[in-house]
Parts: structure tokens; sequence; C-alpha cells
């Protein structure tokens, strides 16, 4: 057999093998989810919340065309709660905690229900920063809680004890914009102020994405739908205003005289604790 002969047939063999070794790596890869190495962490089956150590669920990889509200109907409000992400943050290529019986899921929140150094407060707000969750307690019981984007690493919610002290239903962001700068401030709809630091930059409660994960620089965003369907079209049916109801439990017009949407400072608003570290992200 000639040498060119044999060189054709080594090559030959040679695709087939490695062709074949392709083929079987392909068909053997794990189903589509986010990388390991996401850092977007759009991966939410990552994030290690401690209240969810005990309870069944899987990831789930989202898929084109699939929406929370297709996937779960009218439990879609729960598995949002409980993956603390909102339906403008769930889109195809990410990966969410879905829950295996939903009823365990319905009225979830990781507060315990009663805190005994709220007890001495008509009115105490607990944010814990692991559980990426906010509470509001009459006398030391829980009246009700959501999910809350805290600050990220590098520019975390501070820890501590405050007291409200401002409130402003139609603030905007000072420092940043919607879309870069030529963008419209950032709105920051139900605002509660807490605390002002040694920059006499202001933190407070508001109105804001959720993405599933701490995201702010520092304050700590709750669930809006209205504003975001005003800012950025969509949800089109808005239905979680969560920031209104944080808003209107801790400064209403009842106790602090008639709200005309103006910055006002006030007296003696409700206490805040922050309390915890950020969330583990394996």
């Amino acid at each position: 057999m000639r040498l060119s002969h044999r060189l054709v047939l080594v090559a030959f063999f040679t695709a087939l093998i490695t062709g074949g070794w392709l083929i079987w790596e392909i068909d053997a890869v794990d189903p589509p989810a986010a990388s390991p190495t996401d850092k977007a962490q759009e991966d939410l089956s990552r994030i290690e919340y401690p209240s969810q150590k005990g309870m069944r669920w899987h990831p789930r990889f989202i898929r084109p065309h699939e929406t929370l509200e297709s996937l779960y109907g009218k439990d879609w409000i729960w598995v949002a709660r409980f993956n603390r992400v909102d339906r403008r943050h769930v889109y195809p290529g990410m990966t969410i905690k879905e829950p295996e019986r939903m009823e365990d899921i319905r009225g979830y929140t990781p507060l315990p229900k009663e805190l005994p150094e709220a007890k001495a407060h008509r009115k105490y707000i607990l944010l814990d920063l692991t559980e990426q969750w906010i509470g509001a307690y009459e006398r030391g019981v829980l009246k009700f809680s959501m999910p809350a984007a805290t600050g990220k690493a590098g520019t975390e919610t501070p820890v501590g004890t405050f007291r409200i002290d401002a409130r402003h239903q139609t603030h905007t962001s000072s420092l940043y914009k919607i879309n870069g700068e030529e963008g419209d401030q950032y709105p920051m709809d139900y605002a509660l102020r807490f605390h002002i630091d040694e920059k006499n930059i202001g933190y407070y409660i508001h109105a804001r994405d959720l993405p599933g994960r701490p995201a702010s620089h520092g304050c700590v965003g709750l669930y809006d739908e209205e504003m975001q369907e005003r800012t950025f079209g969509m949800p089109e049916e808005p239905v979680l205003v969560d920031s209104r109801k944080m808003y209107e439990w801790a400064v209403p017009d009842s106790e602090y005289g008639d709200d005309y949407g103006d910055f006002e400072e006030i007296d003696n608003g409700p206490v805040l604790e922050v309390r915890g570290t950020l969330p583990v992200y394996r």
C-alpha cells in the first residue's frame, strides 16, 4: 500500500473516532442551565437561604416563551416571592427554584411570627439580609412580610438599628439613571428614608426591580409592578405593589398628616432593624 493511501486511511479513522467521541459528548451533556461561573448570577437555584434548607424544590431552567404565569398559573405570585424575583427578570436562559409542592410555599415567609425585641414598639421593621426579606411588626407580632433586594457586595445595606425619618411618595434617585447618562433619574416610589451616611447619601426603602439577589447600591428595594409598567412597559397588568403597602403602613396620613407626594421629614417613624449578612451564592 502506498504511503499516500496509508495517510488517507489514518486520517479517515481518526476523523471517525473523533467524530464519534464528539457525538457521545454532545449526547451526554446536562440539560441547559446557567453557567457555574455565571457572574450575572442568573441561576437563582445557587443562592442559599437558611429558611429553604428543609424545603423540597429543584432547579427549573426557563425556556423560550415560558413565563411564571404560563408555568404556575395563579401560583406564580408565590413562586416569584419564593425566588425574590419579579416577572420582568424571569426570562429564557435563567434558572429559578421550583417547589415540588405549591402548598409548601403559599404564605411563605422566613421571618419569625413573633419578635420579642419588637414588643416594646408599636411599629417595628425587621430586614434580614441573609434571607433578603423584610417584615412589619406591631407590638412584636408579624403583620406582613415581603422579599427585598438589598445592597450587593461592595455596596451593602448598613447593618444596625435605625428609624424612618422621612417619606417621599414620588422620590427619584439623585445618583442613578434608568438608561445610563441619557436616561431619566431612576424612580424610587414610596421612599422611606432610614439612614444618611458620612457622605450625605440617603438610604431608603423604596420601589425597585427585584432580580432575585442583592443588587442595589445600599437601598432596600420592594416589589412595585405599577412603577415597572410605567417605567419599562411591563408587566401589562401590575399586581405586586409591596412598596406601597409598606409605605402606607409605616407612614400613614392618619398619623403624619396629608401626604402630597413631596419630600417630608417625619418624627417618631417606625424602628428599622437590619441584621445578618448577604446570602451565600454557590
